[in-house]
């Protein structure tokens, strides 16, 4: 009877230390769930900020840019005319980036699977990236949109050679960080430089905290 009642015993006590660990695994889940959610929903205020920024540039440069080729064609300079409507082209882009952004925090969801707000991180992580890469290109174009026609031809060697030199920096600049700019190079200094801030490191943040959870739950 007693080895029975030993046994009994030890299984009942096995019973409450698996509903403890479970309990411990859904606690844990929730909060990290919570601090997650706290995370992205600091990034709103910023996402949005920018967002109608770039809503009101791209609007009212539109305007500007459609009423000079319309109207004004032969008297203002291509240059200012191609630089402005790719640097609104750009613009408007990364403006469809971040709606796409603020429509994945707004699913975020504590009481879906940790692996489906990995997911949402993952996606926010990668557009982050994205938005910067295409804003980046607009470099050279800051250093074209004054040029005219006239500059070129009553231009000297001089002229041509400091603005030369400018526009390929800034084109090589802009298509070096296009293609450096990823996950592989977060630990370099210039990487850091950029990413530092509401855009970025409460996504990182988050995703060590989804990181955590799962690492405790596999541990338990």
């Amino acid at each position: 009877m007693e080895d029975i009642e030993m046994i009994n015993l030890w299984k009942s006590y096995d019973k409450k230390l698996e509903e403890s660990l479970n309990l411990n695994r859904k606690n844990a889940e929730d909060i990290t769930k919570m601090k997650v959610s706290s995370l992205l929903g600091s990034m709103k205020p910023l996402k949005i900020f920018t967002l109608l920024t770039g809503i009101l540039w791209v609007g009212f440069g539109s305007v500007i840019i459609a009423n000079l080729f319309l109207f004004a064609f032969d008297k203002v300079s291509l240059f200012f005319l191609i630089s402005a409507a790719m640097q609104l082209v750009l613009t408007a882009i990364a403006i469809g980036i971040y709606i796409y952004q603020l429509v994945l925090i707004h699913q975020v969801d504590i009481n879906k699977p940790v692996v489906t707000t990995q997911h949402t991180l993952a996606g926010l992580k990668s557009s982050t990236l994205w938005v910067a890469r295409i804003l980046f290109l607009q470099l050279p174009l800051w250093t074209t949109f004054y040029l005219s026609e006239s500059m070129f031809k009553n231009g000297n060697i001089l002229f041509y050679f400091i603005q030369g030199g400018v526009t390929l920096s800034f084109i090589f600049l802009a298509f070096w960080l296009y293609f450096n700019i990823k996950m592989e190079n977060k630990h370099k200094k210039w990487f850091r430089l950029l990413f530092e801030g509401k855009e970025w490191n409460p996504v990182m943040k988050a995703m060590d905290l989804l990181s955590q959870a799962e690492e405790y739950k596999t541990a338990l």
